[in-house]
């Protein structure tokens, strides 16, 4: 496939389901990658012996490429990052006028991240959430809460206008996806546009993470009340097809919209 003209599965939009009901069925998943996990302390300990291969020093093309479908106009929108790592997509968005809230486990992730970007922050305990930490760079706008993603709550800090979920849903255990959509479908204020990219490849030659994720199965993780729409599917990342032993290795990147009912 191609992006931004392709033909087959070009800008193709699909129901998902209702938050309140979301029911994935884990034949979606594959196989071979149903029951793998991933302990929080194995991605803290990845962070502490610096095996962050995963984290880009740049802003990814692909987020530049596709922000203003996000934005679709608006200024001044709050947006949401899974699982941020110390991505610098963050201040990007922050440098654009937007705030930011990010949910990362890694204590050290988080403090590289004000640190390497020259921002001074603050931090103070979540009382909602036992053991949890908020760091806040209030200039920038930007608080990164250090929790279980499964903790956070729109309770905690509201809903978004924006997501962008570049390592999120590829890396959580495949068993929580349906959780996982939950949580971030709760999380999406009415006009809520999120950006999701995503792998696929034969899960029976590698293990992951990062996990395959199937267009089959991002259809039935987002509910009814979402449009859904392919905007880029490549086979890319020849290096990293190579050291897994792939055949083929696609990103694609899908554009998740809560629809407007009326009400």
């Amino acid at each position: 496939m191609r992006a931004a003209g392709f033909t087959f599965g070009a800008l193709w939009l699909v129901s998902c389901l209702a938050a309140a009901n979301i029911r994935a069925n884990m034949t979606d998943v594959p196989a071979a990658q149903a029951n793998r996990t991933v302990s929080l302390a194995e991605w803290e300990q990845r962070w502490h012996d610096n095996r962050t291969t995963f984290h880009l020093p740049e802003v990814h093309w692909l987020l530049k490429a596709n922000i203003d479908k996000v934005i679709n106009g608006r200024t001044g929108i709050r947006f949401f990052f899974p699982l941020c790592g110390k991505a610098v997509d963050m201040k990007w968005l922050a440098d654009m006028g937007h705030s930011v809230v990010g949910v990362e486990i890694s204590e050290k992730a988080i403090r590289q991240f004000f640190e390497e970007n020259n921002m001074t922050y603050s931090e103070e305990p979540v009382p909602a959430i036992p053991g949890a930490m908020v760091y806040k760079n209030s200039e920038k706008n930007i608080s990164i809460y250090q929790c279980d993603i499964y903790s956070f709550s729109s309770s905690i800090d509201g809903q978004f206008q924006g997501m962008w979920d570049r390592g999120g849903l590829v890396a959580i255990n495949p068993k929580d996806r349906e959780k996982y959509a939950a949580l971030l479908t709760s999380l999406m204020a009415k006009g809520c546009r999120y950006l999701l990219l995503t792998l696929s490849y034969n899960a029976e030659l590698y293990a992951g993470p990062p996990f395959s994720v199937q267009h089959e199965q991002v259809q039935s993780l987002f509910g009814t009340s979402c449009d859904l729409e392919l905007l880029y599917s490549e086979e890319g990342m020849p290096d990293r097809r190579q050291k897994w032993g792939l055949d083929h290795l696609s990103e694609d990147m899908y554009l998740i919209a809560v629809r407007n009912t009326g009400n």
